[in-house]
């Protein structure tokens, strides 16, 4: 059984480039607000239903040409995240549930889908590790414009970062909910520990 799949050279080049730029420069771009699995990481969250997209592709045009690749018809409800990790920053092992903080009834995902957007040509570590129950079944070594699907309710990791430059990703937890689950998600909305700019509605 194969717990993920890769496609390399996912987007153009130059989309990459934007991407990172866009992200980078964006006002809610912070410390992290995931939970302390996170070390050392910087980024933030879009939480949004199907119905919501328009309105990420509205606040967020960068992330259209990943959003119409990467999400999965048979999902209706989706964390997003870019995740910057530098030198020593790493992420402890855990299994993805982000949604549960709307909804305690929530289970894993069905799919996690992470784009690569810059690796360091230096990196010694920042390998994605997953776990099946105490077996593993995957290690990752990140490489640029790969697009990387796997199990959403694996256990996983990224080994502790070694080298200059900054390891970054744009990670999207993808749900299939049930209608009375759906009803606790916002359509959408941002979480990040930045201040937030008046562009920022939550909406229900």
């Amino acid at each position: 059984m194969s717990y993920y799949h890769q496609h390399p050279n996912s987007f153009s080049i130059a989309y990459l480039n934007d991407l990172r730029g866009e992200i980078l420069a964006c006002p809610y771009f912070a410390v992290n607000n995931l939970n302390r699995d996170f070390v050392g990481t910087k980024g933030f969250s879009v939480v949004f239903q199907r119905s919501g997209i328009a309105e990420v592709e509205r606040q967020f045009p960068f992330f259209k040409p990943y959003l119409d690749h990467a999400l999965q018809p048979a999902c209706n409800a989706f964390y997003l995240n870019p995740l910057l990790l530098k030198q020593d920053s790493r992420v402890d092992p855990h299994i993805d549930r982000s949604l549960r903080s709307y909804c305690k009834t929530v289970e894993p995902p069905a799919m996690v889908s992470v784009l690569y957007i810059r690796v360091p040509s230096d990196l010694r570590g920042g390998e994605l590790v997953l776990h099946r129950h105490k077996q593993q079944v995957g290690k990752i070594k990140p490489h640029v414009n790969t697009l990387l699907y796997f199990q959403g309710d694996l256990t996983h990791s990224v080994n502790a970062v070694a080298g200059s430059g900054d390891r970054l990703s744009l990670v999207c937890e993808q749900y299939n909910l049930s209608e009375s689950e759906l009803r606790d998600i916002p359509t959408f909305t941002v979480e990040s520990r930045a201040a937030k700019p008046k562009t920022a509605k939550s909406k229900r």
